[in-house]
This record gives C-alpha cells, structure tokens and sequence, in this order.
C-alpha cells in the first residue's frame, strides 16, 4: 500500500483511461460538428429572392442545398434563409449547377413549403414590373402572391375547371373588326385592342365572348375589372357563356384563406378563366393567352402599395412577357390607350358612327343658345327646365338617373361674401355640412367649426360651393313629390339593379345602379365641377365619369349634361367620339410634356433626402428636374416635392437611375425615406 491518503495506482491509472477517453469522445463530436452536412447532388446551389426590404440589395442570392432539402427546394417554394443575421423570407427561383459568388455560400435552413408558389412566368413579370416602377422585386412579390395558410395548402387538389369555350361572334358583330379578334384570339395569336365600347349595351357579354375564344383555342383568360358589382356582371355572363362553374373569381375582399385557396387553384391549373378586381392582376393563369382590363380610367386599378403599379401596364407587360392577346375596354377612352394605339402596339376596336348612333342614347348640354332662348337662366340653374321637362317626360316610360359627383350633403363649405373654401383652424382641412346638422365640421379632423370667421374678410357665414348626393335627394323629393327618389352612393347603401318602375335614382359615379331594360334618360349634374377639378385628368375623369352613366340609357332615350356646352369633353360625349376626346387628350398632353407622352417621376419626402436622391441617381441626359419644392401650405413643412420628366423612350433608362440613386441612399442607411412613383395616376 501506498502511504499517504492517495488513490491507489490502479486507481490512478483506471481515471487517466476516463479522462483520455473523454477527450478523444468530445474531439470526435466537436469535428463531426464542424463537417458540413452533405450537399444536394445535382443543382446544389439555389437562386433566392429575400424578401428584404432595401434597394440595394434587390438582387437575388445564392445558398447551398443541403441533401435533406434537395426535393422540397423546388424553384418557386417559400423558404426561410439567413441574411444579415436573421432568418428572413424568400424564394426559390431557379436551382443551379455553381454560383458566380466567389467567397463561401451559406446553407438554405430550411423550407417553409416545397409547394412550387411562385411561378417563373410570374417571378419574370415581377423583375418587369419593378423595372418599370422604380421598385423592388420583394416589393412586387408582396403584391404578386398572397401569405401562407398551411391547412389550405395541405387540402387535396380542386378538380379541373373544365369550361365549354366557343367562338360565338355575339356582341363583337356589331364592330367591324370584332369577329376578325375573336377569331386571332381562337388562334392563340397575339392580337391587341383599345376597345370603346357601344353605349346602350351590357359589356360583360362581349368580354365573356373573348374569353369562350381563348378557352376554345386551348390558352387561360385573365380579366381585371375595378370593383364588384362589375364582377358580379361579368361573372353572370361568364355563367352563361362557359356554363356554371366555368370560371374563378379572385378578389382581395375574399378573405385570407379563401383568397389562398382559389389563389393556389390556379397556380395548380385548375382553371384557365380567372375574373377579378386589382388584387388578380398577378393570377398565375397558365399558358396566358389572353388579358384583359375594362374601364382602364378607374383609379381603382391604381395600386395604392409601392411600388404602386397600375393595372393597365401589368397587363400590358404580361401581355408582352408571354406573347398573349390585349383587351383594354371601356366607354370612355384613355390617352393611354390612344398611346397604345398611336404607338402601333394595340389597334382601335369602335363600332361605326351609324350603329353609334342607332343604339346610343341621345345626348344634349343644357345652356345651349336655344335653351337660353326659352330660359335665361338655363346656364346658371344646376337643374334648368329642359332638365326637369326630359325627367317628367321620361318618367312615364321607366326610371330617371340623376348623377351627383359628390357624396354627403353640402361636402365644401365657402365664404358668403368672399367664397374663400373655408377651413378648419385646427388643421386646415375643408369644412362640410352633413345631414341634419347644424354646425359645419372639418372632413378631415372632424373637429365643429364653432364661432368661425372667414380669415380673408371676417364674414361669419357659409354658402355652399358643392351639393352632395343627400340634400340633391331633398331638393328632387321636394320638386317631384310622387316619385320615388332613391340614392346609391360609397357612403350609404350601394344598389345593385333596379327594376322598371318610374323613380328619380340618385347615384354618385361609379355607384351607379343598372336598369332591367335601361334608364328612361339620365340627368348628369354639376358637369362643370367636375371638369374644373385642379388634375390633369380632369376632363379625361369627366368624360368616362359621364359615358359610363350615359351608357345605362336604353337607345333613343334621352341624356342631359350640366355643363359649359363648348367644353371639348361636352362635345365628346354629345358626338360619342371616345376616341376623338383621347387623341386630342394625348395630343396636349404631348404638349404640355405629360404622361403617356413621357415619362414622370414625382418623389415625396424630405427635401434633404430628395436631393440626396437625386445627386446619387444619373439622370438621362434629356431629364428635366422641377423641384424639389415645399409642399406645406405655409412653405415652413419639411415635406417637399420633386418631378422628374424624360422622353417616353428613355423611360427604363429614368426607373433604372432612380432604382440606383435609392440604392444608393439605403447603402449608406441615409435618413428619411422618399416614395418614388412612376406616372401616377394623380397628376395634381
């Protein structure tokens, strides 16, 4: 035995052993900790789109396959990868053999869904779209694909919509060229049409049409209308062109898992007729052969969210990616569609000035020198008497539209003596008076105008500048006391359809109700206000607000127009010459330098970060720059304003430098950040 209190030596040889034996036991974990975990075989290295929201990293990345993840990271699938720290979303666009990266490539951790959601035809588009708009992809990817509902995923395939197309001419027999389209469209050829439509005739059938003609040549259908009660009307004539069941209907009002599910039905096939509103302009329809827009005006197809795309050139950009025919459609023309005729990459689609006349209603300005002849005050009255005369006659044969252009009861608020707009000392915003009240309020704070004063001159009384749908609803019960007088605006109850009955319909544009057999006449109020509207667009707004009202009237009834009767826009829609007013419409704003016949950036945010911008960005030489400017009411608001004009041809060539100058700017994380748009549908 040893001396001392110590272990034995076979003891102390026994704890070395252990001891070693650890050692070589956690070196051999650390090292198999360290070995990286094999990689996929074949295309080992995939293409993501981050979903990250900086412009200068609007670039795909490259990332390593493990060999677990090679079947679920298909081109299209969500997956979630590491970037700059944290785990962020993405997607797979392509898998390949080696990446152009030179350093070492992170690892893909994990994937969300091998579902393909993200089709290649629509992850192009979105690059498109994003060069156009100045944007980012993760920004058009936003748009393009809806969020995530694994249980909707997990539920099996929709069976195959499988709709009886045809090539029936129906309503495109009345247009010179309309069966020679439906017949290029049944041939899957590219075929391209700015559409006026003809007044006094539904236009749902004559879109079904075109799509039973795509159908029937084995190609999908795409169509973007701008609210609901126009997918529901075009959605009836698709029921009976296709037989029920024969289409999809995709809108953002749908809800989110209703939404994915009859998102994710198309992406796997199961229709090639899809119908919606904004939201649908991205519908991964397959094999795309034809798109379509109606009433292209509506600033409803403006997208609100950046990079605030517009649904006419997504479509047209579609179009063009996929080699697909284009419908763009409406009674009323748009400079942009007379652009897109002028440039010779759609064609004029317009029924001959005889069926015009034979099917339209019959349109007259009220003030005309005869009128004042038999009234004086014909111009003055917002209802002179040859407007009440075509009302008491009309009655006797059906219903009466009455169009308001404001909504609420008396909306802006003036001065008495001086007609200054009045505005609410708080925040500056228009006063209003609504129904039933008796102070007036702020539209925008709601804040009551107590003991008000006019700052320019001190009166203490209102006088109204516009009247509203509700006190219009008064004033007509008061005048036609045994008529029914029914309204239908945004701020109430919208009406769907109404029947033959004799009764005064008051609707504000675009709330407009359908009649069973058609308006007796139509009575268009405060034409004037609405054409000295301070935008650009104003008289184009006014003619498409009027003929989309007009064309309700059943042919030979009558339409009455309170406006300037010399007003080019009057005499548009008197003559009926949608495309007339667009070509005069683009030829001045040729002139003037504006959309379509150039290119228009206008950026908004801090006069310091605009600048910033725009010396980053390098400009084409052929930009003109107005601005920035203050676009506080007291020139002391940091906010400001910048416009940035090229030739249409250098257009890619503006997105692109002002792509780079934001770029730049989020490189350095400069401070404040400045909205980019690109032709806005705006032009204030």
């Amino acid at each position: 035995m040893s001396s001392g209190g110590g272990p034995p030596e076979a003891a102390v040889e026994q704890l070395e052993l252990v001891r070693e034996t650890a050692r070589r036991t956690t070196k051999s974990v650390r090292k198999k900790e360290r070995e990286p975990a094999p990689v996929a075989a074949d295309r080992p290295v995939a293409r993501v789109a981050v979903d990250v929201p900086f412009p200068h990293l609007d670039r795909p990345f490259d990332y390593l396959v493990p060999a677990e993840l090679d079947a679920d990271a298909v081109p299209g699938a969500r997956v979630r990868v590491r970037f700059a720290g944290q785990l962020v979303d993405g997607f797979v666009l392509a898998r390949e053999d080696r990446s152009e990266h030179t350093g070492s490539l992170a690892r893909l951790p994990k994937v969300v869904s091998p579902e393909p959601v993200l089709a290649p035809e629509i992850a192009d588009l979105a690059r498109a779209v994003a060069n156009r708009y100045a944007g980012t992809v993760a920004d058009v990817l936003r748009l393009a694909v809806p969020p995530r509902h694994a249980r909707v995923e997990a539920e099996p395939p929709p069976e195959r919509i499988r709709p009886a197309g045809g090539l029936d001419p129906g309503p495109w027999e009345a247009y010179p060229d309309g069966e020679t389209f439906l017949a290029a469209l049944a041939d899957g050829r590219p075929a391209r049409a700015v559409w006026a439509a003809l007044p006094g005739a539904p236009w749902a059938p004559a879109v079904a049409a075109a799509v039973a003609a795509t159908l029937a040549g084995g190609r999908g259908a795409l169509v973007v209308v701008p609210d609901a009660r126009d997918l529901a009307r075009l959605g009836a004539a698709l029921d009976a062109a296709l037989g029920p069941g024969g289409h999809l209907e995709l809108t953002a009002d749908l809800g989110p898992a209703e939404r994915y599910r009859r998102w994710l039905a198309v992406r796997r096939g199961a229709a090639r007729a899809v119908i919606g509103t904004r939201a649908a302009m991205f519908a991964p329809v397959a094999d795309l052969g034809l798109v379509v827009v109606w009433d292209d005006g509506d600033d409803l197809h403006a997208e609100p969210r950046a990079p605030y795309p517009h649904v006419r050139e997504v479509l047209c950009l579609r179009a063009h990616l996929a080699g697909a025919a284009a419908l763009i459609g409406g009674y009323a023309v748009t400079a942009e569609g007379a652009a897109l005729v002028e440039t010779g990459w759609a064609r004029s689609l317009a029924a001959p000035r005889e069926i015009v006349r034979a099917r339209g209603p019959r349109v007259a300005p009220a003030g005309t020198d005869t009128d004042l002849e038999r009234d004086p005050a014909a111009r003055a009255a917002r209802l002179p008497s040859v407007a009440w005369q075509t009302a008491r006659a009309a009655l006797a044969n059906g219903p009466v539209l009455l169009q308001v252009p404001r909504r609420g009861y008396l909306p802006i608020l003036a001065c008495v003596r001086c007609r200054e707009v009045a505005r609410c000392r708080a925040c500056s915003g228009p006063l209003g008076l609504a129904a039933g009240e008796r102070s007036a309020t702020c539209r925008l704070c709601a804040q009551p105008a107590e003991e008000w004063a006019c700052p320019a001159c001190g009166a203490t009384a209102f006088r109204s500048v516009v009247v509203g749908v509700a006190r219009t609803a008064e004033e007509i019960g008061r005048a036609f006391p045994n008529v029914p007088v029914r309204h239908s605006s945004a701020d109430g109850t919208v009406l769907a359809a109404v029947d033959d009955t004799p009764a005064l319909i008051l609707a504000t544009p675009g709330a407009e109700p359908e009649a069973a057999h058609g308006y007796a006449a139509a009575l268009l109020l405060d034409g004037d206000a609405l054409l000295a509207r301070a935008d650009l667009r104003a008289a184009e707004e006014a003619v498409r607000r009027w003929a989309n009202a007009a064309a309700l009237v059943r042919p030979g009834g009558h339409v009455v127009l309170m406006a300037d009767p010399a007003a080019p826009a009057v005499q548009a829609l008197v003559r009926w010459d949608p495309f007339g007013f667009a070509e005069r419409e683009l030829t001045d704003r040729q002139a003037l330098g504006f959309p379509p016949a150039v290119r228009l950036a206008v950026l908004t945010g801090p006069a310091a970060a605009i600048s910033e911008l725009l010396e980053a960005a390098r400009l084409p030489a052929a930009a003109s720059q107005l601005g920035p400017v203050p676009t506080g009411r007291d020139g002391t608001d940091d906010a400001a304003r910048a416009v940035v004009r090229v030739p249409r041809a250098s257009g890619s060539e503006l997105a692109a430098a002002l792509r780079a100058g934001a770029g730049v700017r989020s490189a350095r994380k400069a401070a404040g950040s400045v909205r980019i748009q690109i032709d806005p549908a705006a032009l204030g």
